[in-house]
């Protein structure tokens, strides 16, 4: 099939790939003439495993192309809608004025019979609004939502690799149309024996943003254990594993640390509890307020600790932070706890060092005033205190003996609990985890 691809950021780009991939034409459309640039030349603008060799592989078919010219949308039967919706600023509501852009300025190309796929996370009602928008340009052409469920450091497996697809059709049937060419798009995974689900529009919205919710929820409950735990000195670590051994809660994300960030939980849960309101329903989500209450007072929780570790001053301690991005294997510095942790210690007098593999880039625009090191062992020197904030494998496999030969003082902040402490504290490290003894 022929496929565009409208946005073409960490979404974007990867779902244009991965369609190129399963042997569609596919164009991606974006308005950043860098990115495009890019993209084009098969460098990822993002850090990606695996997606800057995908880009190489596919363009040499010649399946993948980019451009910042809406009309070679024009002759693709399907169109994607793979653009942002980031948080209103001052506000809890999604921002949808990317969605709307986009959409507005694809109608001039649509012909006949095409569809139109959000795939964009968005407030409940949206597609059923962008369904008229739609129609009133072409009456024939359909708008349906097939929405995401990539995680950062997997997008590509999980694009090609999908643990569900999900159609949102404005009948929720299987006989509509749209199902068959959604079916003939995600054929190979379709083969690979990936389930998928046909509903209406406003069950396939809510799917994406009941999901973050339910996640987000479960880190949540874990961290606020690790509350409880600290004033009871009890472990965490260990009464996760026992309540994960129970199948209908699970072990995964059930890891207590720093709390989560990134450009989707945060966004999406405020996101959900604001249209939540605007239908009538906020009673439903009172819960999640606390979710993102908690999640942000992990941040206040390990400056705490920090202070704490250092004798109970900060002022003038050297604390190396091992990571910026949000989570490993990202570069996404979007609400990353690491970094607002990073920010608030040197607020309160600490000269802070930041390293992580990839993030620097990013981190150093977000907050310029930090010093930031690329090699993890000039980093460490002289260091103070150290806090591992982002659970890169390289931080996880240092050497607890060589490490303490680098530092002024052994001492650690494990703020992903990834560290063995008995390990670390032969070593001769002051160790300190959350919610851990």
């Amino acid at each position: 099939m022929r496929i565009s691809v409208i946005g073409c950021g960490y979404l974007g780009a990867v779902h244009a790939a991965c369609m190129a991939t399963l042997g569609h034409e596919v164009v991606g459309i974006d308005t950043d003439e860098n990115k495009v640039s890019e993209l084009s030349a098969a460098r990822a603008p993002f850090f990606e495993p695996g997606l800057e060799t995908l880009l190489k592989e596919v363009q040499a078919t010649g399946r993948l192309s980019f451009t910042t010219d809406m009309s070679a949308a024009q002759g693709s039967s399907v169109h994607f809608i793979c653009v942002g919706t980031p948080q209103k600023k001052g506000e809890n509501g999604a921002d949808m004025s990317y969605v709307d852009a986009a959409t507005s300025a694809l109608l001039p190309y649509l012909s006949a019979d095409d569809l139109v796929v959000g795939k964009s996370t968005v407030p409940v009602g949206t597609a059923a609004r962008l369904h008229e928008i739609v129609r009133s340009a072409e009456p024939t052409a359909e708008l349906l939502w097939n929405p995401e469920f990539l995680r950062e450091g997997h997008a590509v497996s999980d694009t090609l690799h999908p643990d569900r697809l999900v159609y949102g059709v404005l009948t929720g049937s299987e006989d509509h149309p749209a199902v068959d060419v959604l079916d003939q798009i995600y054929a190979q995974p379709l083969k690979d024996g990936t389930p998928r689900l046909v509903m209406d529009l406003p069950t396939a919205e809510l799917v994406k943003t009941a999901a973050n919710s339910f996640l987000a929820t479960k880190i949540s409950f874990i961290n606020a254990m690790a509350e409880l735990c600290d004033a009871a000195g009890a472990d965490v670590s260990l009464l996760a594993d026992a309540i994960g051994m129970d199948d209908r809660i699970g072990r995964k994300f059930l890891n207590a640390g720093i709390g989560f960030g990134g450009g989707c939980l945060p966004k999406d849960i405020r996101a959900f509890m604001a249209r939540a309101g605007e239908l009538g329903a906020d009673q439903a989500l009172t819960f999640l307020r606390e979710v993102d209450s908690i999640n942000m007072r992990r941040r206040i929780r390990v400056v705490e600790l920090t202070r704490e570790l250092c004798g109970g001053s900060l002022l003038g301690q050297r604390i190396t932070v091992l990571g910026a991005a949000f989570k490993p294997e990202s570069d996404d510095v979007r609400d990353s706890p690491a970094l607002s942790v990073a920010a608030q210690l040197q607020l309160q007098g600490a000269v802070v060092t930041v390293t992580d593999p990839e993030a620097l880039v990013n981190a150093a625009r977000r907050f310029p005033e930090l010093h930031y090191e690329r090699s993890t062992d000039i980093a460490l020197q002289r260091a103070d205190a150290l806090l591992l904030l982002t659970e890169w494998q390289e931080y996880r496999d240092l050497d607890p003996y060589g490490a303490a030969a680098l530092v002024a003082t052994p001492r650690i902040l494990d703020g992903r609990n990834a560290l063995n402490p008995t390990k670390w504290r032969a070593a001769g490290w002051t160790y300190r985890g959350l919610g851990r003894p």
